[in-house]
């Protein structure tokens, strides 16, 4: 069948990267999947979606973004009318609440019986008011509501299912390990105590994802630890920040920044890495996580959003949010135990393989089975 697929916009994110999952797991599963991006788009994402078998319609040529709720429903009214006409979807699948509830209603209003809404976010981020209208929307225009994670489905409905192969009013389907990324078919040499020790990120380098606590935390733990090496891998606004930390602490020697990397050269960066931070704000899924896990790092990460439910005690570590010495801690008592570091990597490979693309492909298919 033919499944409108509605994103606000396709840039290089890991909302865009799910929704290329999913574009992949209905074309496997022998579906038609239209793209409608609301507003700014990468050419070099829009190409992706095309290759693997989606048609994207830019309802903004230019990738501009309308000013105003009244001018912002007409610009949707226009573009998704002309795509229903001409396409007429069985089904649309909104991805991301944005903006607001808006293409959700104008859906229905265009005649879709059948409208599922992917949140990529926990309910936290909302008013009281907004869930309330979330909720409201789930009752009367949705099919489905689709969470990634059960931490996220609760902090929405106040209880949460994994997916089971009915169409529930709201369940959790996790997020999968993209295409870039494979599972580590053998476990990393084992460390032993003269083993440099690399801690790494892998991130947008901006005050979301907590990049200004990384240096400062590891100039800490590289106090107990002198063998600790820092590999920052991304960009961002922090970045002079984090370099002026690092030249303060007097550890610049000890931190190298690779700059940002295109998603096939991310591979060989996380297998550098030993231990992966996220000690993010804020993060609905926790795709970084997974993609390092899959390689081996043992992931040490705040303890917001979805990421306790990703990162399981065996194969990683929390840390409070905001901690600065919390994280300071758990990566130098990880660093002084090897054997530690060795054994979680081994069940951070196999806690990846929870988050397959088969897994996820089978889940899709089994969803769209059940409309």
């Amino acid at each position: 069948m033919t499944v409108l697929v509605c994103i606000p916009c396709l840039l290089t994110g890991g909302t865009e990267i799910q929704t290329l999952s999913l574009v992949e797991a209905l074309v496997a599963a022998g579906h038609n999947p239209v793209i409608a991006c609301y507003f700014e788009y990468a050419k070099g994402m829009v190409r992706r979606y095309e290759a693997a078998g989606a048609e994207v319609r830019l309802l903004s040529s230019d990738g501009s973004r309308v000013q105003g709720v009244k001018a912002t429903a007409k610009h949707l009214w226009n573009g998704l009318r002309s795509i229903v006409r001409e396409k007429r979807p069985e089904v649309a699948h909104v991805q991301y609440m944005a903006p607001g509830a808006l293409p959700i209603i104008l859906l229905k209003a265009l005649g879709i019986k059948k409208v599922i809404a992917t949140a990529h976010t926990s309910g936290d981020i909302y008013t009281p008011n907004g869930l309330r209208i979330i909720k409201l929307l789930s009752r009367t225009c949705l099919t489905a509501f689709q969470c990634i994670t059960e931490r996220a489905e609760k902090s929405f409905f106040g209880s949460s299912r994994l997916f089971d192969g009915e169409t529930h009013r709201h369940f959790t389907i996790y997020n999968n390990l993209p295409g870039h990324i494979s599972i580590l078919p053998q476990p990393r040499p084992t460390f032993n105590d003269n083993h440099t020790i690399t801690v790494g990120v892998v991130s947008r380098l901006e005050r979301i994802k907590g990049m200004d606590l990384v240096v400062p935390a590891f100039a800490k733990a590289a106090l107990r630890n002198p063998k600790l090496r820092l590999l920052v891998v991304g960009d961002g606004s922090l970045r002079p920040l984090m370099e002026q930390q690092a030249a303060e602490a007097g550890i610049a020697d000890h931190v190298e920044f690779s700059g940002r990397k295109p998603q096939t050269e991310l591979q060989d960066c996380y297998d550098r890495v030993d231990i992966l931070l996220m000690p993010s704000r804020s993060e609905g899924f926790g795709l970084t996580a997974i993609e390092g896990m899959a390689r081996g790092c043992v992931p040490v990460v705040a303890e917001v959003g979805g990421l306790p439910e990703v990162v399981t005690p065996d194969c990683g570590m929390l840390h409070r949010s905001e901690g600065i010495d919390d994280l300071a801690a758990k990566v130098a008592g990880l660093s002084a135990d090897p054997a530690r570091v060795s054994s979680m990597s081994a069940a951070a490979v196999r806690r990846a393989e929870r988050f397959s693309t088969s897994n996820y492909r089978q889940a899709i298919a089994r969803l769209y089975n059940s409309l």
